[in-house]
């Protein structure tokens, strides 16, 4: 089992970061066009338990054109979510990913804290620091949005 995890400062208020994150199917493909192309609910509301979102990455994205993730808590009151990655080019090297956000308060802004779980399918398999590092570069993207909002 590999874990990855990091916190990351953010700018905007939790509650409305937290605001962003429930709104990522409309907003990620207007944020990051260039990663991006498109995010479907193909089940559910788009952000309560149980909801199936497919992401199409653009084009030259590296090493996946789409994922289908699926929502399997959410906790409200404590800003919390955690998906599993269950279809993409990305399954065909890991499995079992699951990636776990939580938003807390920290004086003006907030603090994420996003982790994630997953096995490799090999040894020959390259560790997965690309998943943390798009991870990173969304939530600050959100943020940054969010503050020009």
């Amino acid at each position: 089992m590999v874990r990855l995890a990091f916190d990351m400062e953010a700018q905007s208020s939790a509650d409305k970061l937290w605001g962003g994150i429930k709104e990522t199917t409309t907003l990620f493909p207007k944020i990051f066009p260039e990663q991006i192309k498109s995010i479907e609910v193909l089940e559910g509301d788009g952000f309560s338990v149980g909801t199936i979102r497919l992401l199409k990455y653009a084009e030259g994205t590296p090493m996946t054109t789409f994922v289908k993730e699926k929502i399997e808590f959410v906790d409200i009151p404590n800003k919390t979510i955690v998906c599993r990655l269950v279809d993409g080019e990305i399954t065909s090297l890991y499995k079992n990913i699951k990636a776990k956000i939580q938003v807390v308060p920290k004086g003006s802004g907030s603090l994420v804290k996003w982790s994630a779980e997953l096995e490799k399918l090999s040894n020959d398999v390259p560790d997965p620091i690309m998943i943390q590092d798009y991870a990173a570069k969304f939530i600050s993207g959100l943020d940054a949005y969010l503050l020009k909002a």
